[in-house]
């Protein structure tokens, strides 16, 4: 069964669902979500609610929904509204693999967001997002676009359709809630696409041509980017020259290193250290239900300040803002492929004249890499990649009004990713680190400041015996992130703990075919500039919640997901028995 009528608001949607399963005698659909925290927009606001796309997603791929945005008339003044949120409510049935959805607008993807592999009985879930930010989008007419590609091929028994509804709310402004604070402009760093995504599949790099109005003053690139295909999991690829030392089908070469990178004219203008993402079909699909990894529903983006390159950039000619991911292998190759996409924040002067200046320092060396591999018994081996990078730019702009700014971006990071093969890789342990920090200002005052911190550990192992076999699969990983991303936004301070372990066994000989099942421990913290305030702790076993306790200035306006409403008996049953579309980093795992 596909549900298709979804309603206006996230608990009466779906209030609706489970009536709806209930009354046709099925199981009631899993309710999924990933901790994160409450909107943290005006609530005494009046607002209105406008559905931008409601789309059953099938056979897919190359046929994104595809609808013309019109700005609404009856919440205010077109932009001068106080926030706008979205609301991604999606369902589905049967077995599919997790897949990559991305929502763009006017060129600009505001939003990648991924999709939860389906029970038999049905899966739902709801995302809120905050899209304020790009109010100078949504205050003009567009093309809006839904990206989800997806197959369905009941003879290989993938059969999940995923139906999705998207609405958006637009909250006016008042005394109280002003209007909110928004770049003038935003160029799109993107394929450029009128009826196909909009992300650049990397390699080979993005090359998008701009030509920045000539009394902009400030310039922020935000970055869209996720490893794909060979690269979901780049994090467990090894060096080329140690490939020989595992099984040829053991994971992919090019190293675990990714750094994605922003140039103006082939010039480096900043990095991010991409966080690993695990979706919701990595290893043991059943660790990710009802509690997805952090970012799975709302991938994270990088800022970078272009600031210091607005003298370049405003001369009134074309030039190319550039995209890309490399790794640390001598010629920088990766495997196929990275998604990247982007926009470009302006703000203006209010004079019409030219802004003038020059970059007075430009330090960005390439970075610094080490190799090392260690035996630790037989068939069996450590693998080391630490690396180490640096940005410093520093300029002098002069707006058309005179006012005279003094520019320093700086950026630090470290990358570190130990990897241990042992009995001739039946068994793996990753333990990689990101962290760093990013800063700029503008006559000493802040701007951007990005502090990250992102540790993540994977034990994986085969396991078999004379009735089965299969593996086990135990995570832990942290989000850790103290953000200003922009002038225009305010700062918040994240720290995300996962702890989650599981099992998946197939048992080919008898009617029973497959158990599998999950532990998920989540704790979140969440505080921002404004002093909203919001902390949670979940744990899960097998598809129940058996620990869910909230705290924080924002709880009031938080729906809870508690559980479901049924004997623990059909939820284990559920987690169990059925197939799942399982990715591992393996190739010869990833057929679909």
């Amino acid at each position: 069964m596909v549900f298709h009528s979804l309603t206006h608001s996230v608990t009466f949607g779906i209030t609706y669902l489970l009536t709806a399963s209930l009354a046709q005698n099925i199981s009631t659909p899993l309710v999924n979500f990933q901790v994160n925290q409450p909107l943290a927009v005006p609530k005494s606001v009046p607002k209105c609610e406008v559905e931008l796309v409601h789309h059953l997603f099938a056979n897919s791929y190359y046929q994104p929904a595809i609808t013309v945005y019109t700005p609404p008339t009856s919440c205010g003044p077109i932009g001068s509204w106080s926030a706008i949120s979205l609301n991604w409510t999606a369902t589905s049935n049967g077995t599919q693999y997790d897949r990559l959805a991305g929502v763009t607008l006017s060129n600009v993807e505001i939003w990648r967001t991924s999709t939860s592999e389906p029970t038999p009985g049905g899966i739902v879930w709801t995302v809120l997002k905050d899209v304020t930010k790009y109010i100078p989008l949504f205050a003009e007419p567009g093309t809006l676009i839904v990206d989800l590609n997806n197959v369905i091929d009941p003879k290989s028994g993938l059969t999940g359709e995923y139906d999705v509804r998207l609405t958006a709310t637009f909250h006016q402004s008042d005394w109280l809630h002003p209007k909110a604070p928004r770049a003038d402009l935003i160029f799109p760093l993107s394929t450029l696409s009128g009826d196909q995504s909009n992300v650049f599949a990397v390699p080979p790099a993005g090359n998008t041509t701009v030509v920045l109005p000539r009394n902009a003053v400030t310039a922020i690139v935000e970055i869209q980017a996720t490893g794909n295909g060979q690269e979901e999991f780049w994090y467990f690829n090894v060096p080329d020259e140690y490939l020989p030392y595992i099984p040829p089908e053991t994971t992919y070469g090019k190293g675990s290193f990714r750094e994605v990178r922003v140039l103006v004219d082939g010039l480096v203008a900043g990095v991010a250290f991409p966080y690993p993402v695990l979706f919701t079909g990595a290893f043991v699909p059943t660790v990710w239900r009802p509690i997805v990894a952090y970012g799975a529903y709302d991938a994270p983006t990088y800022n970078v300040d272009l600031t210091p390159f607005i003298p370049l950039l405003t001369d009134g000619s074309p030039h190319t803002v550039t995209l890309d991911a490399i790794s640390d292998e001598p010629d920088h190759a990766l495997n196929p492929n990275w998604y990247l996409s982007g926009n470009i924040k302006v703000s203006l002067d209010e004079s019409n004249k030219p802004t003038a200046g020059n970059i007075t320092r430009y330090e960005v060396p390439s970075f610094r890499a080490q190799h090392t591999i260690t035996p630790i018994g037989q068939d069996s081996y450590n693998m080391t990649v630490d690396v180490s990078q640096s940005v410093f730019i520093e300029a002098t702009i002069v707006t058309g009004s005179g006012a005279r700014k003094h520019i320093t971006w700086k950026q630090n990071f470290h990358f570190s990713n130990v990897q241990s093969y042992t009995n001739n890789a039946s068994a793996s342990f990753v333990t990689q680190r990101i962290n760093g920090n990013s800063i700029s200002t503008h006559n000493l005052l802040p701007v951007l400041l990005d502090n990250v911190d992102f540790p993540l550990s994977i034990d994986f192992e085969y396991v078999a015996d004379e009735t089965g076999s299969g593996w086990v699969a135990t995570f832990d990983q942290q989000y850790n992130r103290n953000y200003l991303p922009s002038p225009w936004e305010v700062s918040t301070t994240i720290r995300s703990s996962q702890h989650a372990n599981g099992t998946y066994i197939r048992y080919p000989n008898n009617g029973f075919n497959r158990t599998a099942n999950g532990t998920t421990f989540n704790e979140f913290h969440y505080v921002d500039g404004k002093l909203n305030s919001y902390s949670r702790l979940v744990d899960v076993t097998n598809n129940t919640v058996t620990k869910d306790r909230q705290g924080g200035t924002l709880t009031w306006d938080f729906w809870p997901f508690v559980g479901r409403p049924w004997s623990p008996l059909a939820d284990l049953l559920d987690g169990l028995i059925g197939f799942e579309a399982v990715r591992l980093p393996n190739r010869n795992e990833n057929k679909h």
